[in-house]
Order: structure tokens, then C-alpha cells, then sequence
């Protein structure tokens, strides 16, 4: 997944797995430039997910 399909759809993608995991916070799921990694390993620490798995859910949202 490259930084331009995260972005350019990730408000509503953030909203859907925030309905999805009530565990994931604002916090978790800030988009910023540079720090897609990160925050992708903060997500898949919450989810007990691995990179793949995350990618996955993320384009079935």
C-alpha cells in the first residue's frame, strides 16, 4: 500500500476501523507524513496483527 492510497481515503478508512476496534484511538490512527510505519506498527501492536493482515483489512474496509 503506498502513501497516496493511504491518504487519499484514510479519514473514511479511519472512521471504519475505529466502528470496527473500539480499541484504536485517534492517537493510533494519525496519518502523518513520513510516519505511515509507524503508526501502522502502533495499529498492528493494538490488533495483534501482522503487516499483511493490516494491509488486508484496510482494503476490505
Amino acid at each position: 500500500m503506498n502513501t497516496t492510497q493511504v491518504e487519499g481515503n484514510w479519514n473514511e478508512q479511519k472512521g471504519k476501523l475505529k466502528q470496527k476496534f473500539a480499541v484504536l484511538t485517534d492517537n493510533d490512527l494519525m496519518f502523518e507524513e513520513g510516519k505511515k510505519d509507524e503508526m501502522f506498527g502502533k495499529i498492528q501492536i493494538k490488533l495483534g496483527k501482522t503487516k499483511e493482515e493490516l494491509e488486508l483489512l484496510i482494503k476490505s474496509l
